[in-house]
């Protein structure tokens, strides 16, 4: 049987007031109005009750479920009957949402009709008769008699599983957003470093190709002023000791401006790795031979314990960077002083490894050895732009691998170059 207790507002009194008046009341069709007035109060109350889609219930001093609306049995699964009576807090209110026992004494539902005061709350959870929960959202508002006094409280709650749930999908989406934007953020921000890198290293390389470029010019300008004032008194062996040394400047200006576009092809990432089949033992011995021919009097001790070696590598790259390290060496170390170049393959990579006994390099240069128009400060009148190993290691750079330098000012250098192996 259901028990509702209800507090009728001030038209409702009026009107069972004048119902009630004892004139009345000796009338029997009168007093049947009466019931039928009062009746009929109750089933619209109980019809707005039960139409209700949000939970609404209400319970006394104690605690105890005076009556309940079927949304609020449905949602927590029990029976309207079953509930009445009940102490609503250990059926709906006893644990926190992490399972923490909730304590009576700490409940906004019961503080109500203690303080007289309404309670919203939407942060909780009640639990169903299964034992699973749902968050919720509630008012707490106490209930008065007609004298004012408190006798109870009504509690109205609904299940905002949805808006939670939207909730978290937008603060989930609010997260990515703003991840996205952080790394966004910090993408431009590492582009405009970038961009400030480059506009500083373009200055550079403007200054640095004006004064490269003015040395061999100069020569080039001077040769061809003794030429042209003194060609009648020139022999013909101091003539061709000129035109040489144009030769042999334009060739250097080509090669600074050569390499330049290569620096700029590679910063553009406008060079596609092209692997061939090699084999790198005989790739190597015919690079010694190219190399031979150039400087004769320096000689290569070429070493690999393996006959053959099928690899894929990009070959343009490899002979660049070989190139480049071993006229290097050359070049910075005494004539006939043996260079030594050696292959090895293990732990899959390929070692390419060239050592002098040339002048060496400055420890405090070594930071910088790799960096644009970077030349060691002992270098003194022994040509060179800067260049190269700058290529050398952006073209290792592109291909995976690693190169690592030890230097002794006096004793030499050793280079050694590690690509990733791949086998043809």
């Amino acid at each position: 049987m259901r028990q509702y207790y209800w507090i009728a507002d001030k038209a409702q009194e009026k009107a069972l007031d004048q119902a009630l008046q004892p004139s009345l009341l000796d009338d029997e069709r009168s007093s049947d109005a009466v019931g039928w007035s009062l009746e009929n109060l109750r089933r619209q109350h109980q019809l707005i009750l039960n139409s209700i889609g949000d939970g609404v219930y209400g319970v006394d001093l104690e605690g105890r479920v005076t009556f309940v609306n079927p949304a609020a049995a449905n949602m927590i699964g029990w029976n309207e009957a079953e509930l009445l009576g009940k102490s609503m807090h250990a059926i709906l209110h006893h644990s926190h949402a992490d399972g923490r026992p909730y304590p009576l004494e700490a409940c906004p539902i019961y503080a109500a009709f203690q303080d007289g005061i309404v309670h919203r709350v939407n942060h909780e959870v009640f639990w169903r008769k299964d034992g699973t929960q749902f968050p919720v959202e509630y008012i707490s508002t106490p209930l008065r008699d007609e004298q004012g006094k408190l006798i109870g409280a009504v509690i109205a709650f609904r299940d905002i599983t949805q808006r939670k749930w939207a909730e978290a999908v937008l603060q989930r989406a609010n997260e990515e957003l703003e991840s996205k934007v952080q790394e966004r953020t910090a993408e431009l921000q590492q582009l405009n470093a970038q961009l400030q890198e480059l506009n500083e290293l373009k200055s550079r390389l403007v200054s640095m190709v004006c004064h490269e470029f003015r040395n061999p010019l100069n020569n080039i300008l001077l040769s061809v002023s003794y030429l042209d004032r003194y060609e009648q008194q020139l022999v013909a062996a101091q003539k061709s000791q000129y035109f040489g040394s144009i030769e042999a400047n334009v060739e250097r200006m080509t090669q600074m401006i050569d390499d330049i576009l290569v620096i700029g092809k590679v910063d553009a990432n406008k060079i596609d790795l092209q692997p061939v089949p090699l084999d790198l033992v005989q790739f190597c011995r015919q690079l010694v031979e190219e190399i031979h021919a150039i400087a004769p009097h320096q000689p290569i001790q070429w070493s690999c314990r393996r006959k053959t070696i099928a690899a894929l590598l990009d070959e343009r790259l490899l002979r660049s960077i070989l190139t480049n390290i071993l006229m290097n060496a050359i070049q910075y170390s005494a004539a006939t002083s043996p260079i030594q170049f050696k292959l090895t393959c293990r732990d899959r990579h390929f070692s390419f490894q060239v050592s002098d006994r040339g002048i060496g390099i400055p420890p405090e240069d070594l930071p910088h050895l790799f960096e644009p128009f970077q030349r060691g400060r002992n270098v003194s009148n022994i040509p060179g732009t800067g260049l190269g190993l700058s290529i050398v290691k952006q073209f290792v750079d592109l291909q995976q691998g690693t190169i690592e330098v030890q230097s002794t000012i006096g004793q030499g250098t050793t280079f050694t170059i590690r690509l990733p192996a791949e086998y043809a």
